[in-house]
């Protein structure tokens, strides 16, 4: 992971994908299917916007929908305590 990962990821930036549909402009009852992923920032998703909106401006393809998963890498820790102790012997072959 770069140091500009990193950074990203401690300024609340989370792992972004984003399934999106579109229609081929030859044949628009046909859909098509593009997965985008970077980091981004949420619930406002600034960059999957910018790149929606290169594609609406550039692009042929009409967009269809857009569904956005996103999930935190960067979290506390899950610990569990529990109710048992082990211990070791060294005495064991």
């Amino acid at each position: 992971m770069k140091k500009l990962d990193i950074e990203l990821l401690l300024n609340d930036f989370r792992l972004t994908t984003a399934e999106i549909l579109y229609r081929l402009p030859d044949y628009p009852v046909i859909l098509q299917t593009y997965l985008w992923q970077d980091y981004d920032k949420t619930p406002d998703f600034p960059t999957l916007r910018k790149f929606l909106d290169f594609w609406d401006r550039e692009l042929e393809g009409k967009l269809h929908s857009v569904t956005i998963a996103s999930c935190e890498l960067i979290k506390p820790a899950d610990i569990r305590l529990i109710k048992q102790e082990f211990h070791l012997d060294s005495r064991m072959n």
